[in-house]
């Protein structure tokens, strides 16, 4: 082998190969942030894989692992989803399996993850997620994983960053969808209950309340009396306008109820919070002069384009991503703080959730407006 080729052989080895995935649910600007990681860390140097379907791409035998070059990320910025895929239901620690005998069981299978990732000489790990995700993450970093993180969640309840992509899109789909119930609730004089997603934190709830014009807003933080709902229903008709848009959170419960939901979470899934519409609707059922309609907004806040500002902030948090990566510096969480992007050590990511807090500012200026919360 000549000098030339063999330099160039020993710069070969010397490139950093690093991975990335899209864990649980999509949010709008899932693809900013890949495509922003995959340009910065080939302009870095880096050689660059993903795994399909979240984990579930490096669980399957043989594994789903791509490369990711320019040409990959092409034309994805407006796009929602994940170019990648994505899984909630892929636990490398509980992953679900159907034993022999036909039962449904969990497996542990975080060696052969990592046993995956060496033999494919990756030198770090990169997950794009949630709370679920980057607690797998945590734990596979104290298996010996190098692991850096990107912050995912669309009802904006991780504590790590102050806001996080997919929110703003989300917020902009619920008030459409509460400007188009004013309308046809005005018409029928109908109450509409407009159920959004928010297992943990209302931010979406009060946020798209707030921009919409919300009449009664329910969040997780705040159980709400079911009676000062009817009172603000009642004091609408009063005053002539014999409509109201209520605006619930998926993890919203009444006062000594308990939030409605139609699964239960276990190792390998979490529980799903639907029914907090239908729950409210029950609860009123009889004891308001008005018709009432449930809308259940669901995946609709997921999907779509993303908005300029989750582009841009997806945007931002997969250049960091990948410069953590270049300058070897994992466990860490990239994460907005006022106004810069900034790392944070990935255990912060879990801490705790970042709720809404009920004597906050964004509270006061419902109350302030009109806005019915359920409690002072």
């Amino acid at each position: 082998m000549s000098d030339d080729n063999l330099a160039r052989e020993r710069e070969h080895e010397k490139l950093r190969r690093v991975l990335i995935l899209t864990g649980g649910d999509d949010a709008p600007g899932l693809n900013a942030v890949l495509r922003a990681f995959v340009k910065t860390a080939i302009d870095l140097g880096m050689r660059v894989y993903g795994s399909e379907d979240g984990f579930a791409g490096l669980i399957d035998d043989p594994p789903r692992i791509v490369r990711l070059t320019e040409a990959s990320v092409q034309g994805i910025l407006p796009k929602g989803g994940s170019i990648l895929g994505c899984s909630n239901q892929a636990n490398p620690f509980a992953y679900p399996v159907t034993a022999p005998d036909g039962t449904e069981q969990t497996v542990d299978v975080s060696e052969s993850v990592k046993a995956t990732l060496l033999e494919r000489e990756i030198d770090v790990l990169v997950l794009v997620g949630g709370d679920g995700t980057l607690e797998i993450g945590m734990r596979l970093a104290k298996m010996g994983v190098p692991i850096v993180g990107v912050p995912k969640a669309l009802d904006n309840d991780l504590a790590a960053t102050d806001l996080a992509f997919g929110l703003d899109t989300a917020v902009a789909t619920a008030t459409h969808a509460i400007d188009a119930l004013h309308s046809t609730g005005e018409a029928h004089d109908r109450v509409m209950i407009l159920e959004v997603m928010g297992r943990h934190a209302g931010w979406i709830a009060l946020m798209s309340g707030i921009a919409g014009g919300a009449d009664v807003v329910l969040i997780p933080e705040i159980h709400y009396d079911v009676d000062r709902v009817i009172e603000k229903i009642e004091s609408r008709t009063s005053a002539g306008r014999r409509f109201s848009i209520v605006v619930v959170a998926e993890g919203s419960k009444p006062l000594g109820g308990t939030v409605s939901s139609i699964t239960d979470a276990h190792d390998a899934i979490p529980q799903r919070h639907v029914g907090a519409g239908l729950q409210l609707a029950r609860l009123l059922d009889g004891r308001i002069d008005h018709e009432i309609r449930v809308t259940v907004l669901g995946h609709l806040q997921r999907g779509g384009s993303p908005s300029s500002f989750d582009r841009l902030l997806g945007t931002r948090f997969g250049v960091r991503a990948a410069e953590l990566c270049y300058h070897e510096d994992p466990c860490q969480i990239v994460a907005l703080r006022g106004q810069e992007i900034t790392a944070m050590p990935l255990e912060a990511a879990v801490s705790k959730h970042k709720r809404v807090p009920a004597d906050g500012e964004l509270a006061g200026v419902a109350r302030a407006i009109g806005i019915e919360l359920g409690q002072e």
